[in-house]
């Protein structure tokens, strides 16, 4: 279970940048849908969940696009399923946040709390990849800081508009 929860928080080596991607997209879908559908929690899920399934299904074909232009030709099923799965994490980012919204939408916490509960996940995700990252690139302290910063800072930022958004 550990391996799992790690992976859904960090993702793998090789998708630190859907990760990041893919927890920005679902803290703007608790950002914008957060304070229309806050009492309403299982419609939220399904905004942050489509939202990530929307934005995964276009990263995917985008993605097939450039590649095929870049080799001057159409990608076979193989090509096209391993940008998939390469690009999963964008998908696999929302899942610990979306986990946040049913604890809410069950009732073992507050509507309210379960939105600032996934958003607390997926900011903690962010920070998480801005470590990660800046131990890989055995940065100094500085270049730690910076790096988590710019990560967090990100995160922050959707926060901060989701609290301008709601008052």
């Amino acid at each position: 279970m550990n391996g799992i929860f790690r992976r859904l928080l960090l993702g793998s080596p090789s998708t630190i940048a859907g990760t990041v991607y893919g927890t920005i997209v679902v803290m703007a879908a608790l950002t914008a849908g957060g304070p229309a559908f806050e009492d309403e929690p299982w419609r939220l899920i399904a905004i942050v969940s489509a939202t990530a399934l929307i934005f995964w299904c276009a990263h995917v074909y985008a993605d097939g696009l450039g590649e095929s232009i870049a080799l001057g030709r159409r990608l076979d099923v193989a090509e096209l399923a391993a940008i998939a799965r390469r690009e999963l994490s964008i998908l696999l980012a929302g899942v610990l946040p979306t986990l946040a919204l049913v604890l809410g939408a069950i009732g073992v916490v507050g509507h309210k709390s379960a939105v600032w509960l996934a958003l607390g996940v997926a900011t903690a995700a962010l920070g998480a990849q801005g470590v990660r990252y800046a131990r890989v690139e055995h940065l100094s302290l500085g270049g730690e800081i910076l790096t988590i910063s710019v990560n967090l800072g990100l995160g922050l930022a959707i926060v901060a508009l989701k609290v301008l958004l709601a008052h």
